[in-house]
């Protein structure tokens, strides 16, 4: 297959990133690693290079910054996007592998799976998943894979803390051509754990609604910290 660039913007994720790292051990030589660090105080940048990522530095905790950052650093034809505290599944790479060799107009994210096993996170999982199929609204921790002549013609992700994942696919010319893969990938249930996941899901809805109507997100992204 064409070479394949998998970026993941960090701060402080020495526990999570060895994970997601030896998940994408699969890849072999098919592809990269880019790391796009914003000032890690932890070990995270070590674990990078003890897995032989390419490190970049941004200068701003600002993830649509780091995202396209590690894009235009990047040399594959397909660019993959995760955040560092999912996993993938054993055989991510071969499924994934046969699609990349169709259309490079489509656009792939994974089946959204919650790494916990209470029940409420299954009912979780169905509402983000019908969402995601049907009203064409993944995000960006269901992971995006993007040919890089989407990516580049759509102009990437804008320098913005935080909806960046929102702008994008709202800025996309035809999201007709957003497929949910059959791979699931498994997000940690961390943000999840500190209150109830209902509540979260509304709070996330108004931040969501408020940036859409034009609120500055200088103002959404210091309520979004508060939590």
């Amino acid at each position: 297959m064409s070479k394949i660039s998998i970026i993941i913007p960090t701060i402080n994720e020495a526990n999570n990133l060895p994970l997601l790292l030896s998940d994408l051990l699969t890849i072999h030589k098919e592809g990269e690693i880019i790391i796009v660090d914003c000032g890690s105080q932890d070990k995270t940048i070590d674990i990078a290079n003890i897995f032989g990522a390419k490190v970049c530095i941004s200068t701003e905790r600002n993830r649509g910054l780091q995202l396209d950052m590690g894009a235009r650093n990047s040399k594959g034809d397909w660019l993959i996007f995760l955040h560092a505290d999912t996993r993938l599944t054993h055989d991510w790479f071969r499924k994934t592998n046969k699609l990349l060799k169709a259309n490079k107009d489509n656009i792939f994210y994974f089946k959204f799976k919650i790494d916990h096993k209470k029940i409420i996170y299954r009912v979780l999982e169905i509402l983000v998943n019908f969402r995601s199929k049907y009203f064409k609204q993944p995000y960006g921790d269901q992971g995006l894979i993007i040919h890089r002549t989407t990516y580049f013609k759509n102009n990437g992700f804008r320098n913005i803390p935080l909806m960046e994942d929102v702008d994008f696919l709202k800025r996309l010319n035809n999201k007709k051509d957003l497929k949910q893969l059959n791979s699931p990938i498994f997000i940690s249930s961390r943000k999840w754990e500190r209150t109830n996941i209902f509540l979260q899901a509304i709070k996330n809805w108004n931040f969501r609604r408020r940036w859409l109507k034009g609120e500055s997100l200088q103002s959404i992204y210091s309520d979004y910290y508060k939590k």
